[in-house]
């Protein structure tokens, strides 16, 4: 049960991190963020996904204006946008989303447990990022993730903010809703 409880425990213990210290990622950290999300699940196994990392931080400042709560991405170490074929054509399944995300969560998990803090930003500026980023037409790129040490090593063990979560009475739904 051992590493099945700490998988648990990085999952309990992790909190959205948006002040970042002013240190770049060890190299070795990066590293492992990103074969956490080449890792990730996807639909088919066809991981439609691609990775671009950005670590400028002249190209950071710049990405912070692609959405409204972007701001992050100045500060953080490195961003990494998270690119996929665009899901809004007529033939685009709908697992690229879903596929995104457990690459996306995976590259946080793996972060924290590593002792990285990381935020998402949604992208409302669509031909802002696809400038800033040099994908091919026919891609998207909905999200970005910041990462960084905090700022404030406090942020790591923080307790939770009481009422946090929904109960889980509310949630869940036995046979039928």
């Amino acid at each position: 049960m051992g590493e099945r409880d700490a998988v648990w425990d990085t999952m309990r213990s992790r909190r959205v991190i948006r002040r970042f210290a002013d240190r770049p990622l060890a190299p070795e950290h990066l590293d492992r963020i990103l074969r956490a999300g080449r890792r990730a699940n996807s639909s088919k196994n066809q991981q439609r996904w691609a990775f671009i990392v950005c670590e400028e931080r002249v190209h950071l400042k710049e990405l912070s204006n692609v959405g409204r709560w972007a701001g992050h991405l100045a500060d953080a170490a490195v961003g990494i946008a998270l690119v996929t074929p665009d899901p809004k054509t007529a033939d685009a399944p709908l697992s690229v989303m879903f596929d995104l995300g457990q690459a996306a969560d995976s590259m946080m998990l793996a972060a924290w447990e590593l002792g990285v803090g990381s935020v998402p930003a949604t992208v409302y500026d669509h031909d802002l990022v696809q400038r800033l980023l040099g994908y091919p037409d026919g891609h998207h790129c909905e999200f970005l993730l910041s990462f960084g040490y905090p700022a404030d090593a406090a942020d790591l063990t923080r307790p939770l903010k009481p009422g946090g979560r929904l109960p889980l009475d509310d949630l869940v739904h036995r046979e039928r809703w």
